[in-house]
C-alpha cells in the first residue's frame, strides 16, 4: 500500500484504527490480526530500547527499530518520529522514505528546549517535511496543547489554530493528543477543517464513540503496551510467589 492508499483510509466517522507496535514481533501480530497498517509508539519503542520517552533514544536507535518493523511486515508502516530528533525536517523525510515508511507522526514539542514550538515555526517545519517528501509520506501533525492542560476549553482555540495551520502547511491529519473531554474533541473536529486523530483514554470515549465524534484515525498510542506490560507484571509477581501462569 502506498502513502496515497494510507491517506485514503483516514475517513471521518469511519476511522483507521491503529494498535501501536514497538518491535518486529508486535508489528507482525498487528498485521496478523488483519489491521491494514502498523503504527509505532515512540514511548514504547524507547522503553523496549531501555531509553526514556521524549527523544531519550538516539535517532539511530529509533530509526533502526523502525527499519526492523518495516522489514517484518507487508503492510504500510507509519512511524512516530517525535519531533525529529534534532534533524532538519527534510532529512527526517528523506531518512524515513529510505526505510520504506509510508507515514509519520510529527509533534510540536521541542524536546531540546522544553515546551511547544511557536505555531509559525512548527508550520514551517511541517511545510519543509512536506516539500521533501512530496506525496510519499502521510504526515500526522501532533498538537500538544492539551498535554497537562488543567482547563481544556481554555486551550481549545490555540489547538484549533495550530491544527488549521498544520493542515495548511501540508499535514494530512492533526492529532490533539490526550484531549479527554468528548465535547472539546467534538468541537476540535468540527472546527479544525481536516482529518483528526484521537486516542481512546481510560474513562473516555471508546472506539465506537470516537467514530461518532467524527475522528478519521484512532491511535492506541502507549495504551496497548501499558496494558500488556501490566499483565506481565502481574504474571511475574505470581511466578515470584511460586505460581506459573501455564
Amino acid at each position: 500500500m502506498t502513502a496515497e492508499a494510507l491517506r485514503a483510509l483516514h475517513v471521518p466517522g469511519k476511522p483507521l484504527v491503529l494498535p501501536n507496535a514497538w518491535d518486529a514481533d508486535t508489528a507482525r501480530l498487528v498485521e496478523a490480526a488483519g489491521f491494514p497498517v502498523v503504527a509505532t509508539s515512540s514511548a514504547a519503542v524507547a522503553a523496549a530500547l531501555g531509553r526514556p520517552d521524549g527523544e531519550g533514544a538516539s535517532v539511530a536507535e529509533m530509526f533502526g527499530a523502525a527499519e526492523r518493523i518495516v522489514q517484518a511486515v507487508s503492510v504500510p508502516v507509519t512511524v512516530d518520529a517525535e519531533s525529529g530528533y534534532g534533524l532538519p525536517p527534510a532529512e527526517v523525510a528523506t531518512r524515513l522514505l529510505a526505510l520504506g515508511v509510508a507515514g509519520c507522526n510529527f509533534e510540536d514539542t521541542d524536546h531540546g528546549k522544553g515546551g511547544r514550538r511557536p505555531l509559525d515555526e512548527q508550520a514551517e517545519r511541517i511545510a519543509e517535511l512536506r516539500r521533501a517528501a512530496g506525496d510519499a509520506l502521510v504526515i500526522n501533525a501532533r498538537v500538544d496543547v492539551f498535554l497537562g492542560a488543567e482547563d481544556e476549553k481554555a486551550v481549545l482555540a490555540e489547538a484549533v489554530d495550530r491544527g488549521r495551520a498544520y493542515l495548511a502547511a501540508g499535514a494530512d491529519c492533526v492529532y490533539p493528543i490526550l484531549v479527554r473531554s468528548p465535547e472539546i474533541l467534538a468541537e476540535f473536529v468540527r472546527t479544525v477543517g481536516g482529518p483528526v486523530n484521537a486516542t481512546p483514554l481510560p474513562g473516555g470515549p471508546g472506539l465506537a464513540a470516537l467514530a461518532e465524534l467524527g475522528v478519521a484515525r484512532i491511535s492506541l498510542g502507549t495504551g496497548l503496551w501499558r496494558h500488556l506490560r501490566g499483565l506481565l507484571e502481574n504474571v511475574l509477581g505470581g511466578i515470584a510467589e511460586g505460581t506459573l501462569p501455564y
